[in-house]
């Protein structure tokens, strides 16, 4: 029997293990199974080369409890080891067996090899008190060993009997860790960790991984059905996807995978973290904001890289050179493959923008490459909702008579059809196209949008009366005389805590609406930025009173009879009814103005004295 210490660089590398290098206790059956995998790699590696006589027979890896003794073992029928191996590899940590065999055998297939010997195998004594190691090497008349250590840093090696080639993995689980010993428990994590892993793995007689996922295959292999049914594989109570991107590159950097667009049914379903990160089939983590650009988080898929280390801190993620790369490749892929379904089938592209409007233009909004491929198949859905413009196309359709005098394009939308109808009617009336930017992203599009694009100007439909929304128009006409209209005025000036009012008196067409109510683009902006939370804005601009412009169109017939009314309180009832409803048609009539409104309302219907009807 060999006695001695483990040669390690730093005075004992277990509290260094057990609290800094992994600090998610699951992470050792990924890292002890990596193991078992990277060594049956190894073996098939060395049969494919001609290094090994004969059939390498069975290469299954098993997990097994035993609540009795206490143990978890990982079994593998891989290279094993010999006692100098066991020396070289688990005695001088941070030594890779892993990183030895590729340069051995660089370009002959090393792509194969994902684990390390070393560091990741001492992850086991984050759980355990004791961890034992039974291992005989694949070579001709090798003996089998043993070695065992208690998580100090003395360890023992003998020579034991194995019948079989591979390694035994034994963790005694300590008391802290005694979860670990429950089958429910050990599913779940080989579930997440190693359900993808190339080897098959069984656990209590249960294979619980798939060897051959979607992604390490050609996409001329896989069918429609194929990716649909992966896609239900990683996400079983999903939806069907839109469509996916097969990613497939090996210069200057590995990556492949698939990303799902998702069905999104209501904004407010966007949800991130649902891209997964592997690295030689090997699980990493589902937190990828470090490697995929922000907007692309809301696909949903796998990513699978081998040149992203299995066990990195965010931090070093984010100055690793090849992460930059990867998310500029995703994002050109992605990119390409919007462009190529909006030209190939436009009419399939539009059906589907209500789900795929969100990614575009959260990835306008976070990256300027992307904006520049997104300007050719960004959609504008018309407020009718039957037409659907590019930018260039609304451009054209409205450049005559939607230009300001700043040359601006002033692009109408409504964010709202319903309840902003009869401003969107008023509009239409004069030939103005108005688009729908109705989701969460709208807002923070818009301003992003006017920012990088200097000569256009968005304006909502009822940010102001249908003659100023173009440009202001200071000339309209009223039949009223002044002291009409500074009595009328007089009339419409009342007090509201939520509100902050402006009255003015326009010639608007007697057609048009007695009032209109409008709030100011840039305020009502703000706040509707505040309310959906915009870092720093909630307690400024949320907490100040709307602003509110009433504009009183005085060539409107019921204010020459309003005029004429001899009864003071009948005018102010009237009037206010008037105001009250514009306010309605905004949404700004709440608590007890509308308990107001709603008893004047009926009161003035069911002819009290001195009230009387009037058709509006």
């Amino acid at each position: 029997m060999q006695k001695g210490n483990i040669r390690v660089q730093t005075e004992n590398i277990f509290p260094i293990i057990k609290k800094f290098l992994y600090s998610d206790h699951e992470i050792f059956i990924r890292e002890l199974v990596s193991n078992a995998v990277d060594a049956t790699q190894k073996l098939k590696t060395l049969s494919s080369l001609g290094e090994i006589k004969g059939d390498i027979g069975n290469t299954d890896i098993h997990v097994k409890i035993d609540k009795d003794k206490k143990t978890l073992t990982i079994s593998d029928k891989g290279v094993g080891m010999t006692e100098e191996e066991v020396d070289k590899y688990i005695n001088q940590v941070a030594f890779s067996g892993a990183e030895e065999f590729l340069e051995k055998y660089k370009g002959k297939n090393e792509a194969n090899i994902i684990g390390h010997f070393g560091l990741g195998f001492y992850s086991a004594f984050m759980v355990s008190d004791k961890v034992e190691i039974i291992t005989k090497s694949y070579k001709e008349d090798a003996k089998a060993v043993r070695w065992e250590c208690d998580g100090s840093p003395e360890y023992t090696l003998e020579e034991t009997k194995k019948k079989s080639r591979g390694t035994d993995v034994i963790l005694y689980i300590n008391e802290e860790s005694k979860e670990f010993l429950e089958p429910d428990r050990i599913r779940h994590m080989l579930e997440k960790f190693c359900r993808f892993l190339p080897v098959p793995i069984f656990f209590e007689d249960k294979q619980i991984n798939n060897p051959t996922p979607a992604w390490t295959k050609k996409p001329a292999d896989l069918t429609t059905q194929d990716y649909q049914d992966f896609y239900k594989e990683l996400y079983p109570f999903g939806e069907p996807p839109l469509f996916w991107i097969h990613l497939n590159v090996d210069y200057p950097f590995n990556l492949t995978g698939i990303l799902y667009f998702p069905k999104v049914k209501k904004s407010y379903e966007i949800q991130k973290d649902k891209i997964q990160l592997y690295s030689n089939q090997v699980f990493v983590t589902d937190e990828v904001k470090d490697i995929v650009p922000e907007f692309l988080m809301l696909l949903h898929g796998v990513i699978d890289s081998p040149d992203i280390p299995l066990n990195v801190s965010r931090s070093y993620l984010q100055g690793d050179p090849n992460v930059k790369k990867i998310g500029s490749y995703i994002t050109r892929k992605v990119a390409d493959k919007l462009e190529e379904l909006f030209k190939e089938d436009r009419k399939s592209f539009e059906e589907k923008w209500e789900s795929l409007g969100l990614f575009v233009k959260y990835g306008m909004i976070t990256d300027d490459k992307f904006l520049e491929k997104a300007n050719k198949f960004n959609l504008y859905e018309d407020a009718s909702g039957d037409k659907f413009y590019t930018m260039e196309e609304y451009r054209t359709e409205t450049e005559a008579l939607q230009k300001n005098k700043e040359g601006k394009l002033v692009m109408l939308y409504t964010t709202d059809p319903v309840q902003q109808n009869a401003f969107i009617k008023s509009a239409e009336q004069k030939g103005y196209k108005i688009v729908k930017l109705e989701t969460i992203v709208d807002a923070a599009f818009i301003n992003n949008m006017e920012m990088k694009w200097t000569d256009v100007q968005f304006v909502r439909v009822d940010a102001d009366i249908t003659e100023n929304l173009i440009d202001k128009n200071e000339h309209n006409e009223t039949v009223l005389s002044k002291d009409e209209q500074e009595k009328l005025k007089e009339l419409f000036k009342f007090e509201n805590p939520e509100l902050h009012t402006t009255v003015e008196i326009k010639g608007l067409s007697p057609e048009s609406a007695p009032v209109i109510a409008t709030r100011p683009e840039f305020m009502r902006r703000m706040k509707d930025m505040a309310m959906n939370g915009g870092a720093g804005m909630g307690s400024f601009y949320g907490n100040l009173p709307e602003e509110v412009t009433l504009t009183v169109n005085g060539n409107h017939p019921i204010y020459q009879r309003i005029l004429k009314e001899s009864e003071v309180d009948e005018q102010g009832k009237l009037v206010k009814n008037l105001a009250d409803l514009a306010l309605l048609s905004q949404g700004l009539l709440k608590g007890n103005e509308l308990t107001s409104f709603i008893s004047r309302s009926v009161e003035m219907m069911e002819g009290k004295p001195k009230s009387k009807i009037i058709t509006i």
